[in-house]
């Protein structure tokens, strides 16, 4: 029940990107087409799980231990560039086919603030909801929760943004004005599911 909680609250109530606003810039910039939305999508699954992992264990046995805490966030930063540049040369050599899937959007993942921002909260313990137990395992499950509400929310948008490729829309509110628009709209959409993961919480007893 507890992993059901962290899937409900990652992916539809506290939307990585739809409700925390984090991983905006990939979300308007890679969602023209579904195809390329569906590249984001795995390649930040990928690497935000890795992430999490890596920035969990080095918080505890070194930061914390070391009272380095107040480097944080920039110790996080260049573990995960630094880490995407090794998976993206560990896969071009052990695993070409899944490189070639990930293609340019393995690399613009050093930039996607969702990594950062889940592997702070992952870190500092302030994901799980309803107060729940909070360790590296849950961690890693809300991490992969977490990209695919963020994978969910880009190839629904992309989805939206193909379909109005289609269709005439006044000049003025054409590219991005439009985009902006129609992203507001799905925020307020996943809006709808506010309170589901209490809901759920307080029918078991939970929390």
């Amino acid at each position: 029940m507890q992993y059901i909680l962290i899937l409900i609250s990652a992916i539809f109530v506290n939307n990585i990107v739809l409700s925390q606003f984090l991983g905006i810039c990939p979300f308007l910039g890679v969602s023209k087409k579904v195809d390329t939305a569906k590249g984001m999508a795995l390649a930040v699954t990928f690497v935000l799980v890795l992430a999490t992992i890596v920035t969990y264990l080095l918080q505890i046995w070194v930061l914390n231990p070391l009272k380095l805490a107040y480097l944080q966030t920039i110790v996080f930063i260049l573990v995960i560039a630094a880490l995407v540049q090794v998976v993206e040369i560990v896969l071009k050599k052990l695993s070409p086919s899944l490189y070639q899937a990930l293609g340019v959007f393995l690399p613009l993942i050093t930039t996607n603030c969702c990594i950062l921002g889940v592997s702070i909260l992952v870190a500092n313990g302030t994901y799980d909801p309803q107060g729940l137990p909070v360790n590296l395992l849950t961690g890693i499950v809300y991490a992969l929760f977490t990209a695919l509400g963020f994978g969910l929310a880009l190839i629904v948008f992309a989805g939206l943004r193909e379909q109005m490729s289609m269709v005439k829309i006044p000049r003025g509110m054409q590219g991005m004005s439009i985009a902006l628009v129609t992203a507001g709209l799905l925020a307020l959409a996943f809006m709808g599911f506010g309170g589901m993961d209490k809901g759920i919480a307080h029918f078991f007893g939970i929390g």
